[in-house]
């Protein structure tokens, strides 16, 4: 089938095709006399296959070595549970960094509403974002 039948099949542009195709995810078709790309069907199962996971979080190099154990005859079900589980501990990592940070700016939005912006010194650039510091007193 040509570049344009299978985009319209899977969805994808011609030109994502290309780059799959210069990526190393997609095999080089045959070209027809004419100097056409003559894809097979498996093409269009593959481009799903990179579609989907794309969308589970996949990069196309963890794809492309995915690819490489399939098409190496080796079934790539341990290698992928092994990706998997490395992008949940970032997504679990992300998501504390996350709410630590929602922790820190609940708090200053709970300061802010407290302050009077009227009592903010010429010295200070913003009583928000500044930790407030013990008052020094001095013995008489």
């Amino acid at each position: 089938m040509r570049i344009g039948n299978l985009a319209a099949r899977t969805g994808l542009t011609t030109k994502t095709i290309r780059f799959y195709e210069d990526s190393c995810l997609l095999h080089p078709p045959p070209r027809t006399r004419g100097g056409y790309r003559d894809y097979p069907e498996q093409a269009a199962t593959r481009l799903a296959f990179i579609r989907d996971a794309q969308h589970a979080g996949l990069t196309l190099a963890e794809i492309r070595s995915i690819l490489i154990l399939r098409d190496d005859g080796h079934a790539p079900c341990t290698h992928v549970t092994t990706l998997i589980d490395e992008h949940l501990a970032d997504i679990d990592r992300r998501m504390a960094e996350l709410a630590a940070a929602r922790d820190v700016l609940q708090s200053l939005a709970d300061r802010a509403a407290h302050i009077d912006p009227a009592a903010c010194g010429a010295d200070d650039i913003c009583t928000i974002l500044t930790p407030e510091r013990p008052r020094v007193t001095r013995a008489g």
